[in-house]
């Protein structure tokens, strides 16, 4: 695997440094393209009941686009924080939110989702307490609107297959919406016109994108797990002042333990300390673990203070290192950490006067979207069949010009791996597409990715098919191979065809 994985990673390097991009294409000097999109962050909690068991209370973090007046699409997931001892326990979900209004200020909801995920007390009783992993929520419900936020109560339903979990709960809600400026990802790398440079510097902020390499040291462990555990981190911030943001995290284990998983979020506060130098200081809570008998985070409650001094090697990159203590409040997991980051910085408008100018050199940068299904064929371990694999999941490209483009892909099953719930895929990479003229609704791409799966570390290539059904929504058909090494020295293979639906923009960037 280490060597199929150096070779095409070379290969595609090399004809990335050699490959000429396209010139953007050009707007007329006043053209304007940017027009309001609109999203919502939905924060949510049920209490489910378990039978013969301690509940399970489930918080959830979920983001939605607006497709129209009443419809949203998007994707979440769902961690315990309190009730049980079921902390690792997690699961993600791909649905539709539906909205619509009473009064100027009373809605009614309701929505329909699907997933993936699991965990329990041990690693046998999660497969009474999740069953196969997969699972879906219905619910309904009313909610009020404040302005900047809205609150609300729904009645949902949530069943996991073949397992304990088959509860009707209430369901209290919190959305918080917001908007951002949007143009067509086919211009890409195109300076703005001048009326969308000055709504852009009307409407500046700043992103950011974050990937981690974390290390935690543990502290007395009680659990059957004692070594270091080292954790691939994919945190997204959002800055609500010139130095004050919000962030949320998806972390999964890459070595020491692959199983364990977490999420967090919470607030983070930056010194500017020269023009290429920042320090950072954030405090997340959430919830991770991996089962209590093998790392002691018990209802799975976590606190993590951090502080990181950052770098800028250019004015979107940065280069980071971090130290922290996470702990498990009700847990005896107690961790020293320290880690590496690489930040890719989004900056529109006053944002961007730290590298001078705020109109100066800003250009439309493209991202795509995309929510899949996809199915894993001939399931190899330790040299046997282990049958299919049913998985949801998500995937983010920024694009680097028209031909090539990062990605990065998160994914869980909904079906069983080895008789239990629980797998999942997270991945990062460099991908090369066809170049498409205008007009054209068929592309071909492909592909290479490396990250993590339950096994430890893990490649996958693909190549497939995208069709445009216009300028902001596309289907993708794609097949691929995804091998993986278990530190035992156990391999791992298998096939994947999948099918997505893809969302096509871009933003303001300096």
């Amino acid at each position: 695997m280490s060597l199929w994985g150096s070779i095409l990673g070379s290969c595609a390097l090399q004809a990335l440094a050699q490959t000429p991009a396209a010139p953007p294409p050009t707007a007329a000097p006043d053209e304007a393209l940017l027009t309001p999109a609109r999203a919502m962050v939905m924060l949510d909690n049920q209490v489910l009941r378990v039978p013969g068991d301690e509940d399970i209370d489930l918080t959830g973090f979920h983001v939605y686009h607006q497709v129209n007046d009443w419809l949203s699409l998007g994707a979440g997931v769902y961690a315990p924080l309190l009730k049980g001892q079921y902390g690792g326990f997690t699961a993600f979900d791909v649905g539709a939110h539906l909205q619509q209004r009473l009064t100027d200020r009373i809605f009614v909801t309701a929505g329909l989702a699907g997933g993936g995920g699991g965990g329990g007390r041990s690693i046998e009783q999660s497969k009474v307490l999740s069953g196969t992993g997969g699972f879906y929520k219905a619910y309904a419900g009313l909610g009020y609107d404040f302005g900047p936020v809205a609150v609300g109560m729904n009645l949902a339903k949530m069943k996991f297959t073949h397992s304990a979990i088959d509860s009707t709960q209430a369901n209290v809600f919190v959305e918080i919406p917001y908007s951002y400026l949007v143009a067509p990802f086919s211009h890409h790398g195109q300076g703005l016109s001048a009326s969308d440079a000055r709504l852009a510097a009307e409407d500046s902020g700043e992103n950011m994108l974050t990937l981690v390499l974390d290390n935690f040291k543990q502290i007395r462990p009680e659990g059957s797990f004692k070594g270091t555990l080292g954790v691939a981190d994919l945190q997204y911030a959002h800055f609500l002042a010139p130095n004050t943001y919000w962030y949320a995290g998806l972390g999964v284990g890459y070595y020491g333990l692959p199983l364990y998983n977490q999420v967090l979020g919470g607030l983070g506060q930056r010194l500017r300390v020269s023009p290429r130098v920042n320090l950072y200081a954030q405090l997340g809570v959430g919830s991770g673990g991996y089962a209590p008998e093998k790392i002691n985070t018990d209802s799975g409650l976590l606190v993590y203070p951090k502080v990181s001094a950052e770098y800028a090697l250019t004015p979107s990159l940065g280069l980071s290192l971090s130290a922290g203590y996470l702990a498990a409040p009700k847990g005896s997991s107690r961790n020293v950490t320290y880690g590496l980051a690489l930040t890719h910085h989004l900056r529109s408008g006053a944002a961007a006067a730290g590298w001078g100018d705020a109109g100066a050199g800003s250009h439309y940068k493209a991202f795509r979207v995309s929510l899949f299904q996809q199915t894993e064929f001939h399931v190899r371990y330790r040299e046997q069949d282990r049958g299919n694999l049913q998985m949801v999941g998500t995937q983010m490209d920024a694009m680097l010009d028209d031909r090539w483009f990062i990605p990065v892909q998160a994914a869980v099953a909904y079906s069983a791996y080895l008789s239990y719930p629980g797998y999942g895929e997270l991945l990062a990479g460099l991908g090369l597409q066809t170049r498409a003229a205008p007009g054209e609704r068929l592309q071909a791409f492909g592909q290479l990715m490396a990250g993590t799966n339950v096994h430890g570390p893990a490649v996958k290539a693909s190549a497939g098919l995208r069709y445009a059904l216009s300028d902001r929504l596309a289907l993708n058909l794609n097949a691929g191979r995804t091998e993986a090494r278990s530190s035992s020295g156990q391999r791992f293979g298998a096939t994947s065809l999948g099918l997505g639906v893809d969302y096509l923009f871009a933003v303001p960037v300096r």
